[in-house]
Protein backbone atom coordinates (compact mmCIF):
# COMPACT_ATOMS: atom_id res chain seq x y z
CA UNK A 1 0.00 0.00 0.00
CA UNK A 2 2.81 2.27 0.77
CA UNK A 3 4.65 1.71 -2.05
CA UNK A 4 1.88 2.31 -4.01
CA UNK A 5 1.01 5.23 -2.49
CA UNK A 6 4.47 6.83 -2.82
CA UNK A 7 4.19 5.47 -6.66
CA UNK A 8 1.01 7.64 -7.58
CA UNK A 9 2.35 10.55 -5.69
CA UNK A 10 5.22 10.67 -8.18
CA UNK A 11 3.30 9.88 -10.88
CA UNK A 12 1.24 12.63 -10.28
CA UNK A 13 3.81 14.94 -9.97
CA UNK A 14 5.00 14.10 -13.05
CA UNK A 15 1.66 14.08 -15.20
CA UNK A 16 1.66 18.13 -13.56
CA UNK A 17 5.21 18.94 -15.46
CA UNK A 18 2.93 19.44 -18.40
CA UNK A 19 0.45 22.53 -16.66
CA UNK A 20 3.35 23.76 -15.00
CA UNK A 21 5.52 24.24 -18.51
CA UNK A 22 2.57 26.27 -19.80
CA UNK A 23 1.98 28.29 -16.86
CA UNK A 24 6.04 28.89 -15.98
CA UNK A 25 6.65 29.64 -19.63
CA UNK A 26 3.75 32.28 -19.41
CA UNK A 27 5.55 34.28 -16.51
CA UNK A 28 8.58 33.11 -16.83
CA UNK A 29 9.47 35.31 -20.67
CA UNK A 30 11.03 37.97 -18.65
CA UNK A 31 14.47 38.11 -16.90
CA UNK A 32 14.37 37.23 -13.15
CA UNK A 33 17.18 39.82 -12.14
CA UNK A 34 16.01 41.85 -9.43
CA UNK A 35 13.82 39.59 -8.08
CA UNK A 36 13.86 37.12 -5.86
CA UNK A 37 11.04 34.26 -4.41
CA UNK A 38 11.15 33.20 -0.77
CA UNK A 39 9.20 29.79 -0.37
CA UNK A 40 8.12 28.31 3.38
CA UNK A 41 5.44 25.33 3.18
CA UNK A 42 3.97 26.74 6.35
CA UNK A 43 2.30 29.96 8.04
CA UNK A 44 4.66 33.13 6.86
CA UNK A 45 3.65 34.76 10.04
CA UNK A 46 5.17 32.26 12.38
CA UNK A 47 8.59 31.33 9.72
CA UNK A 48 10.78 34.38 11.31
CA UNK A 49 13.98 33.33 9.73
CA UNK A 50 12.27 33.41 6.43
CA UNK A 51 10.49 36.48 7.08
CA UNK A 52 13.88 37.99 7.62
CA UNK A 53 15.39 36.72 4.47
CA UNK A 54 12.21 38.31 2.94
CA UNK A 55 12.59 41.72 4.24
CA UNK A 56 17.12 41.84 3.61
CA UNK A 57 16.70 41.32 0.05
CA UNK A 58 13.37 43.97 -0.05
CA UNK A 59 15.43 46.34 2.05
CA UNK A 60 18.71 45.33 -0.28
CA UNK A 61 16.67 46.51 -3.73
CA UNK A 62 14.98 43.07 -4.78
CA UNK A 63 11.94 42.41 -5.38
CA UNK A 64 10.23 39.78 -3.08
CA UNK A 65 7.57 37.23 -3.74
CA UNK A 66 7.19 35.28 -0.65
CA UNK A 67 5.03 32.48 -1.54
CA UNK A 68 3.73 30.55 2.13
CA UNK A 69 0.22 29.89 4.25
CA UNK A 70 -2.24 32.40 5.46
CA UNK A 71 -2.41 32.66 9.36
CA UNK A 72 -0.38 34.66 11.90
CA UNK A 73 -0.67 38.51 10.63
CA UNK A 74 3.53 38.97 10.21
CA UNK A 75 5.53 42.07 12.13
CA UNK A 76 4.53 45.41 10.62
CA UNK A 77 8.19 45.46 8.74
CA UNK A 78 6.87 42.70 6.68
CA UNK A 79 3.35 43.76 5.64
CA UNK A 80 4.38 47.16 5.08
CA UNK A 81 7.46 46.76 2.77
CA UNK A 82 6.47 47.45 -0.83
CA UNK A 83 8.67 45.29 -2.12
CA UNK A 84 7.04 42.30 -1.06
CA UNK A 85 4.39 40.63 -2.75
CA UNK A 86 2.74 37.87 -0.73
CA UNK A 87 1.42 34.52 -2.38
CA UNK A 88 -0.50 32.24 -0.30
CA UNK A 89 -1.11 28.61 -0.99
CA UNK A 90 -4.52 27.26 -0.68
CA UNK A 91 -4.27 25.48 3.19
CA UNK A 92 -4.37 22.03 3.01
CA UNK A 93 -7.72 20.36 4.51
CA UNK A 94 -7.55 17.67 7.86
CA UNK A 95 -7.27 15.06 5.27
CA UNK A 96 -6.73 12.54 8.64
CA UNK A 97 -10.59 13.24 10.02
CA UNK A 98 -11.93 11.02 6.72
CA UNK A 99 -9.01 8.63 5.69
CA UNK A 100 -6.26 6.05 7.17
CA UNK A 101 -3.22 8.06 8.49
CA UNK A 102 -1.07 6.84 5.44
CA UNK A 103 -4.15 7.09 2.97
CA UNK A 104 -4.39 10.57 4.38
CA UNK A 105 -0.75 11.43 4.23
CA UNK A 106 -0.54 10.66 0.51
CA UNK A 107 -3.81 12.73 -0.65
CA UNK A 108 -2.08 15.59 1.33
CA UNK A 109 0.99 15.60 -0.91
CA UNK A 110 -1.09 15.74 -3.67
CA UNK A 111 -2.99 18.38 -2.41
CA UNK A 112 0.17 19.83 -1.65
CA UNK A 113 1.84 19.79 -5.04
CA UNK A 114 -1.06 21.03 -7.12
CA UNK A 115 -1.44 23.70 -4.81
CA UNK A 116 2.08 25.10 -4.57
CA UNK A 117 2.69 24.54 -8.39
CA UNK A 118 -0.52 27.08 -8.92
CA UNK A 119 1.08 29.14 -6.48
CA UNK A 120 4.42 29.42 -8.03
CA UNK A 121 3.37 29.59 -11.74
CA UNK A 122 1.37 33.20 -10.26
CA UNK A 123 4.54 34.32 -9.38
CA UNK A 124 7.17 36.15 -12.37
CA UNK A 125 9.88 35.39 -12.85
CA UNK A 126 12.72 35.34 -10.25
CA UNK A 127 16.41 35.33 -10.65
CA UNK A 128 16.51 32.77 -6.91
CA UNK A 129 14.48 30.45 -5.28
CA UNK A 130 15.18 30.62 -1.76
CA UNK A 131 13.21 27.57 -0.06
CA UNK A 132 12.12 26.68 3.55
CA UNK A 133 13.36 23.14 4.09
CA UNK A 134 11.66 21.50 6.12
CA UNK A 135 8.84 20.45 5.02
CA UNK A 136 10.59 18.57 2.20
CA UNK A 137 7.52 16.48 0.87
CA UNK A 138 6.66 17.67 -1.38
CA UNK A 139 8.17 21.08 -1.36
CA UNK A 140 12.14 20.56 -2.66
CA UNK A 141 10.48 18.18 -5.70
CA UNK A 142 7.97 20.87 -6.50
CA UNK A 143 10.94 23.88 -6.21
CA UNK A 144 13.55 22.15 -8.08
CA UNK A 145 11.49 20.74 -10.97
CA UNK A 146 9.94 24.61 -11.04
CA UNK A 147 12.85 26.50 -10.85
CA UNK A 148 14.33 24.13 -13.85
CA UNK A 149 11.44 25.04 -16.27
CA UNK A 150 12.20 29.08 -14.83
CA UNK A 151 15.41 28.73 -15.38
CA UNK A 152 16.08 29.69 -11.84
CA UNK A 153 18.31 28.98 -9.40
CA UNK A 154 17.27 27.02 -6.03
CA UNK A 155 18.51 28.15 -2.94
CA UNK A 156 17.91 25.25 0.45
CA UNK A 157 18.11 27.41 3.50
CA UNK A 158 18.55 24.03 6.35
CA UNK A 159 16.39 24.29 9.22
CA UNK A 160 16.74 20.91 10.26
CA UNK A 161 15.94 17.51 8.22
CA UNK A 162 12.07 16.92 7.51
CA UNK A 163 13.01 12.82 7.66
CA UNK A 164 14.08 13.51 11.45
CA UNK A 165 10.89 15.44 12.51
CA UNK A 166 8.82 12.41 10.40
CA UNK A 167 10.65 9.68 12.71
CA UNK A 168 9.18 11.39 15.73
CA UNK A 169 5.61 10.40 14.53
CA UNK A 170 6.74 7.00 13.16
CA UNK A 171 10.24 5.22 13.88
CA UNK A 172 13.42 5.60 12.23
CA UNK A 173 13.07 2.16 10.41
CA UNK A 174 9.86 3.24 9.04
CA UNK A 175 9.54 3.08 5.17
CA UNK A 176 8.11 6.64 4.88
CA UNK A 177 11.35 8.21 7.36
CA UNK A 178 13.55 5.98 4.91
CA UNK A 179 12.22 6.83 1.74
CA UNK A 180 12.02 10.42 2.94
CA UNK A 181 15.87 10.79 3.66
CA UNK A 182 16.59 9.73 0.30
CA UNK A 183 14.04 12.05 -1.28
CA UNK A 184 15.77 14.67 0.75
CA UNK A 185 19.40 14.12 0.39
CA UNK A 186 18.79 13.50 -3.57
CA UNK A 187 17.00 16.43 -4.17
CA UNK A 188 19.21 18.70 -1.66
CA UNK A 189 22.52 18.03 -3.98
CA UNK A 190 20.39 19.52 -7.32
CA UNK A 191 20.25 22.32 -5.41
CA UNK A 192 22.62 25.54 -6.72
CA UNK A 193 23.79 26.59 -3.05
CA UNK A 194 22.72 26.25 0.50
CA UNK A 195 22.20 27.71 3.94
CA UNK A 196 22.28 25.72 7.15
CA UNK A 197 21.99 27.09 10.97
CA UNK A 198 24.80 25.75 12.48
CA UNK A 199 28.33 24.56 11.98
CA UNK A 200 27.25 20.74 12.95
CA UNK A 201 24.56 20.96 10.15
CA UNK A 202 26.85 21.93 7.59
CA UNK A 203 29.73 19.59 8.44
CA UNK A 204 26.90 16.78 8.23
CA UNK A 205 25.36 17.64 4.98
CA UNK A 206 28.56 17.88 3.60
CA UNK A 207 30.15 14.31 5.31
CA UNK A 208 26.74 12.31 4.65
CA UNK A 209 25.38 13.46 2.31
CA UNK A 210 28.14 15.34 -0.26
CA UNK A 211 26.21 18.58 0.08
CA UNK A 212 29.11 20.95 -0.12
CA UNK A 213 28.02 24.35 -1.61
CA UNK A 214 26.49 25.85 1.54
CA UNK A 215 27.42 28.49 4.39
CA UNK A 216 26.25 28.95 7.59
CA UNK A 217 23.79 31.53 8.27
CA UNK A 218 23.72 31.77 11.90
CA UNK A 219 19.79 32.74 13.35
CA UNK A 220 20.06 36.50 14.57
CA UNK A 221 17.14 38.27 16.09
CA UNK A 222 15.29 40.80 13.97
CA UNK A 223 15.91 44.71 14.73
CA UNK A 224 12.24 44.95 17.08
CA UNK A 225 13.95 42.18 19.73
CA UNK A 226 15.98 44.47 21.32
CA UNK A 227 15.87 45.49 25.29
CA UNK A 228 13.15 47.90 26.68
CA UNK A 229 13.18 50.90 29.01
CA UNK A 230 11.34 50.67 32.20
CA UNK A 231 8.51 52.94 31.18
CA UNK A 232 8.02 50.68 27.94
CA UNK A 233 7.82 47.45 29.99
CA UNK A 234 5.21 49.59 31.90
CA UNK A 235 3.14 50.34 28.86
CA UNK A 236 3.18 46.39 27.63
CA UNK A 237 2.47 45.30 31.37
CA UNK A 238 -0.69 48.18 31.50
CA UNK A 239 -1.82 46.41 28.02
CA UNK A 240 -1.44 42.83 29.45
CA UNK A 241 -3.77 43.84 32.43
CA UNK A 242 -6.72 44.58 30.29
CA UNK A 243 -7.09 40.93 29.67
CA UNK A 244 -4.69 39.04 32.28
CA UNK A 245 -5.98 40.18 36.14
CA UNK A 246 -2.15 38.68 37.17
CA UNK A 247 -0.78 42.01 36.11
CA UNK A 248 -3.05 44.21 37.37
CA UNK A 249 -1.88 46.42 39.86
CA UNK A 250 -3.19 47.70 43.84
CA UNK A 251 -3.45 51.22 42.84
CA UNK A 252 -4.42 53.34 39.30
CA UNK A 253 -2.28 52.87 36.57
CA UNK A 254 0.08 50.75 38.33
CA UNK A 255 0.72 46.99 37.56
CA UNK A 256 2.08 44.09 39.57
CA UNK A 257 5.32 45.02 38.46
CA UNK A 258 5.59 48.65 37.85
CA UNK A 259 3.90 52.12 39.26
CA UNK A 260 4.35 55.51 38.18
CA UNK A 261 6.19 58.35 40.47
CA UNK A 262 7.25 62.10 40.06
CA UNK A 263 10.69 60.56 39.43
CA UNK A 264 8.94 58.28 36.78
CA UNK A 265 8.06 54.93 36.38
CA UNK A 266 9.59 52.30 38.44
CA UNK A 267 10.03 48.64 39.44
CA UNK A 268 8.30 47.36 42.47
CA UNK A 269 10.59 45.62 45.14
CA UNK A 270 8.19 43.14 45.28
CA UNK A 271 7.23 42.24 42.14
CA UNK A 272 7.16 38.64 41.13
CA UNK A 273 9.45 37.10 38.73
CA UNK A 274 8.08 37.07 35.43
CA UNK A 275 8.70 33.39 33.22
CA UNK A 276 8.13 33.30 29.04
CA UNK A 277 8.63 30.26 27.12
CA UNK A 278 7.39 30.09 23.25
CA UNK A 279 6.33 27.00 22.67
CA UNK A 280 4.72 25.31 19.29
CA UNK A 281 2.79 22.47 21.23
CA UNK A 282 4.62 19.41 18.98
CA UNK A 283 6.23 16.03 20.09
CA UNK A 284 9.78 17.68 19.85
CA UNK A 285 9.04 19.90 22.90
CA UNK A 286 8.08 18.19 26.46
CA UNK A 287 6.05 20.60 28.15
CA UNK A 288 5.53 18.45 31.04
CA UNK A 289 9.44 18.69 31.94
CA UNK A 290 8.37 22.51 32.55
CA UNK A 291 5.35 21.91 34.34
CA UNK A 292 7.06 19.11 36.59
CA UNK A 293 9.92 22.09 37.34
CA UNK A 294 7.11 24.53 38.36
CA UNK A 295 5.48 21.79 40.37
CA UNK A 296 9.05 21.54 42.58
CA UNK A 297 8.97 25.36 42.71
CA UNK A 298 6.06 26.39 44.21
CA UNK A 299 6.39 23.40 46.82
CA UNK A 300 9.82 25.16 47.48
CA UNK A 301 8.25 28.39 47.25
CA UNK A 302 5.87 27.94 49.79
CA UNK A 303 8.56 27.36 52.70
CA UNK A 304 11.35 29.83 51.31
CA UNK A 305 10.34 32.75 51.33
CA UNK A 306 13.22 34.15 49.43
CA UNK A 307 11.90 32.56 46.34
CA UNK A 308 9.35 35.20 44.95
CA UNK A 309 5.75 34.07 43.01
CA UNK A 310 6.47 32.93 39.18
CA UNK A 311 4.22 34.64 36.77
CA UNK A 312 4.70 32.57 33.51
CA UNK A 313 3.69 33.40 30.49
CA UNK A 314 3.31 30.61 27.56
CA UNK A 315 2.63 31.73 24.14
CA UNK A 316 2.38 29.76 20.85
CA UNK A 317 0.18 27.49 19.57
CA UNK A 318 -0.22 23.87 18.13
CA UNK A 319 -1.72 20.80 18.21
CA UNK A 320 -1.17 19.24 22.29
CA UNK A 321 -2.12 23.15 23.36
CA UNK A 322 -5.41 22.01 24.53
CA UNK A 323 -3.81 18.83 26.50
CA UNK A 324 -1.77 21.03 28.51
CA UNK A 325 -3.91 23.43 29.04
CA UNK A 326 -6.35 20.87 30.93
CA UNK A 327 -3.32 19.61 33.07
CA UNK A 328 -2.20 23.39 34.14
CA UNK A 329 -5.87 24.39 35.10
CA UNK A 330 -6.73 21.28 37.67
CA UNK A 331 -3.29 22.44 39.52
CA UNK A 332 -3.70 24.68 42.73
CA UNK A 333 -0.72 26.27 42.90
CA UNK A 334 -0.45 28.72 45.25
CA UNK A 335 3.46 30.69 44.05
CA UNK A 336 2.95 30.13 40.62
CA UNK A 337 1.08 31.05 37.86
CA UNK A 338 0.41 30.20 34.44
CA UNK A 339 -1.56 32.67 31.63
CA UNK A 340 -1.21 32.08 27.43
CA UNK A 341 -1.92 35.37 26.36
CA UNK A 342 -2.59 35.95 22.99
CA UNK A 343 -0.28 38.83 21.66
CA UNK A 344 0.06 41.06 18.57
CA UNK A 345 2.97 40.31 16.31
CA UNK A 346 4.70 43.76 17.84
CA UNK A 347 4.01 42.46 21.36
CA UNK A 348 6.15 39.44 21.23
CA UNK A 349 9.17 41.13 21.52
CA UNK A 350 8.42 43.58 24.01
CA UNK A 351 7.02 40.58 26.28
CA UNK A 352 10.39 38.89 25.78
CA UNK A 353 12.19 42.17 26.67
CA UNK A 354 10.00 42.76 30.05
CA UNK A 355 10.67 39.24 31.12
CA UNK A 356 13.16 38.17 33.59
CA UNK A 357 13.96 34.42 32.47
CA UNK A 358 13.05 32.72 29.30
CA UNK A 359 12.58 28.39 29.06
CA UNK A 360 12.96 26.57 26.31
CA UNK A 361 12.01 23.01 25.40
CA UNK A 362 12.75 22.91 22.02
CA UNK A 363 14.52 19.37 21.80
CA UNK A 364 15.91 18.95 18.01
CA UNK A 365 14.96 15.73 16.01
CA UNK A 366 18.34 16.04 14.30
CA UNK A 367 20.61 17.80 16.98
CA UNK A 368 21.65 19.82 14.47
CA UNK A 369 19.56 22.70 14.64
CA UNK A 370 19.30 26.03 16.85
CA UNK A 371 15.94 27.19 18.64
CA UNK A 372 15.05 30.68 16.97
CA UNK A 373 12.55 31.27 20.43
CA UNK A 374 16.35 31.41 21.86
CA UNK A 375 17.92 34.15 19.54
CA UNK A 376 14.92 36.31 19.89
CA UNK A 377 15.10 35.81 23.76
CA UNK A 378 19.05 36.60 23.27
CA UNK A 379 18.42 39.44 21.31
CA UNK A 380 16.17 41.41 23.68
CA UNK A 381 18.87 40.52 25.76
CA UNK A 382 16.99 37.74 28.35
CA UNK A 383 18.45 35.01 29.95
CA UNK A 384 17.73 31.50 29.26
CA UNK A 385 17.19 27.79 30.38
CA UNK A 386 17.50 25.32 27.44
CA UNK A 387 17.16 21.73 27.43
CA UNK A 388 20.60 20.37 25.78
CA UNK A 389 21.43 18.56 22.85
CA UNK A 390 23.71 17.73 20.29
CA UNK A 391 25.12 21.63 19.18
CA UNK A 392 22.82 23.76 21.60
CA UNK A 393 26.43 25.02 22.83
CA UNK A 394 26.87 27.15 19.86
CA UNK A 395 24.49 29.72 21.04
CA UNK A 396 23.84 28.87 24.55
CA UNK A 397 27.09 28.86 26.38
CA UNK A 398 26.10 26.95 29.78
CA UNK A 399 26.83 29.52 32.92
CA UNK A 400 28.01 32.14 30.53
CA UNK A 401 24.60 33.38 29.12
CA UNK A 402 22.25 31.22 30.50
CA UNK A 403 21.99 27.76 31.41
CA UNK A 404 21.15 23.93 30.04
CA UNK A 405 19.28 21.40 31.61
CA UNK A 406 18.73 17.82 30.89
CA UNK A 407 15.70 16.96 33.04
CA UNK A 408 12.68 18.67 34.94
CA UNK A 409 14.65 18.27 38.27
CA UNK A 410 17.57 20.36 36.75
CA UNK A 411 15.06 22.96 35.80
CA UNK A 412 13.46 23.27 38.90
CA UNK A 413 16.95 23.78 40.45
CA UNK A 414 17.99 26.46 37.95
CA UNK A 415 15.25 28.45 38.39
CA UNK A 416 15.45 28.23 42.21
CA UNK A 417 19.15 28.89 42.33
CA UNK A 418 18.89 32.19 39.44
CA UNK A 419 15.74 33.41 40.96
CA UNK A 420 16.49 33.30 45.46
CA UNK A 421 16.13 36.88 46.65
CA UNK A 422 14.28 38.07 43.38
CA UNK A 423 14.71 41.14 42.69
CA UNK A 424 17.21 42.35 45.26
CA UNK A 425 19.52 39.55 44.46
CA UNK A 426 20.07 39.52 40.48
CA UNK A 427 23.68 38.92 39.86
CA UNK A 428 23.81 35.28 37.97
CA UNK A 429 21.12 37.16 35.79
CA UNK A 430 22.99 40.75 35.27
CA UNK A 431 26.08 38.58 34.48
CA UNK A 432 23.97 36.75 31.82
CA UNK A 433 22.80 39.89 30.37
CA UNK A 434 25.66 41.43 30.21
CA UNK A 435 27.33 38.74 28.69
CA UNK A 436 24.53 38.90 25.78
CA UNK A 437 25.64 42.25 24.83
CA UNK A 438 28.12 40.88 22.52
CA UNK A 439 25.44 38.66 21.28
CA UNK A 440 23.33 41.32 20.39
CA UNK A 441 25.99 43.73 18.64
CA UNK A 442 25.90 41.88 15.59
CA UNK A 443 22.84 41.61 13.78
CA UNK A 444 20.95 40.04 11.19
CA UNK A 445 21.12 42.42 8.43
CA UNK A 446 24.99 42.36 8.80
CA UNK A 447 25.49 38.48 8.93
CA UNK A 448 22.83 38.13 6.16
CA UNK A 449 24.70 40.38 3.44
CA UNK A 450 28.13 38.93 4.83
CA UNK A 451 26.56 35.37 3.63
CA UNK A 452 23.96 35.48 1.23
CA UNK A 453 24.38 38.69 -0.71
CA UNK A 454 27.53 37.02 -2.20
CA UNK A 455 25.63 34.29 -3.37
CA UNK A 456 22.78 36.15 -4.97
CA UNK A 457 25.34 38.63 -6.87
CA UNK A 458 28.40 35.43 -8.31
Amino acid sequence: MLVEILLFVMGFIIICLSVVLVLTLRNGSKSGDGCVTVLVLGDIGRSPRMRNHAVSFAENGYKVQHVGYAGTTPHRSFVTNKNIDVFYVLDTPEFHKYMPRLAAYGVKVLWQTVCLLWTLCQTSKSSHLLLQNPPAIPTLAVAWLFCLFRCTRLLVDWHNYGYSILALATRSTHPLVRFSKWYEKWFGQLAFWGFSVTEAMRDDLSSNWNINRIDVLYDKAAPQFKSLSVDEKHKLYLKLSKNIPDFKGVEAESTVCTKPTEEGTQLLDNRPAILVSSTSWTEDEDFNILLSALEVYDINAKDNTDLPPLLCLITGKGPQKERYMEIISKKSWSKVRVVTPWLEAEDYPKLLASADIGVCLHYSSSGLDLPMKVVDMFGTGLPVCAIGFKCLSELVKHDENGLVFDNEKQLANQLMELLEGFPTNQKRLNGFRENLKSFQELTWEQHWKEVVLPVITR
